[in-house]
């Protein structure tokens, strides 16, 4: 499937919905942003961002790769841009909250994860080693390794 203007505005609304709702539903210490309290995560990562889209709205939601660092273990197994998250490990993510999904892909470094995804290249499954979250780069503007606007 590929990303049309109507997904990004989609998932635009989406996350500012999401995002909207969690800063309104959190208690005024833990930061707007991000996955709640990160400290209790593990720091393995992949070094990719997810997005969430739907065809219309009422649609169950669908994880979307939206950005990959250009140092990281995901891009280097073949993770794009665009790419619908079907599985991690085997189990489907269909139904499942974002924060599960993040909670599922990130681990302890030197470990793999499977992520299964589906984009222009078809159904595949990626075996993918985490690393520390502080091996990656984060680039001057704090994304995944984008140059600052």
């Amino acid at each position: 499937m590929r990303i049309t203007g109507f997904h990004i505005v989609a998932g635009l609304l989406m996350g500012l919905l999401v995002v909207g709702s969690a800063i309104a539903d959190q208690p005024p210490n833990q930061a707007p942003y991000g996955h709640g309290n990160d400290t209790k995560l593990p720091k393995g990562v992949i070094g990719l961002s997810l997005q969430i889209g739907a065809e219309r709205i009422g649609d169950p939601a669908i994880l979307y790769v939206g950005m990959v660092h250009p140092e990281g273990p995901a891009h280097k197994a073949g993770l794009g841009h665009g790419d619908e998250v079907v599985s991690v490990d085997g189990t489907p993510v269909n139904g499942k909250r974002y924060e599960e999904v993040v909670g599922m892909i990130r681990g302890e470094a030197g470990t793999a994860v499977k992520v299964g995804v589906k984009g222009e290249n078809g159904l595949r499954e990626l075996s993918i080693t985490r690393v520390a979250g502080d091996k990656l780069s984060r680039g001057p503007s704090g994304s995944h390794g984008n140059p600052a606007p």
